[in-house]
């Protein structure tokens, strides 16, 4: 990923055209934000990671 961080102002809060991705971090879940390129770039992976009762 890019590393681009989500400004409130420029892209809304929620950020719009994000992905939101929930992460395990040592003070529990946490979501991070995934630029709308990013996302384009690894749609596939991204996908690929979903459960199974998502289809």
């Amino acid at each position: 990923m890019c590393g681009r961080v989500a400004d409130a102002a420029e892209d809304g809060d929620p950020p719009l055209a994000w992905c939101a991705d929930v992460v395990e971090a040592r003070g529990g879940p946490r979501t991070r934000w995934i630029c709308p390129s990013c996302t384009r770039s690894h749609v596939r992976s991204i996908e690929a990671k979903l459960d199974q009762t998502y289809w």
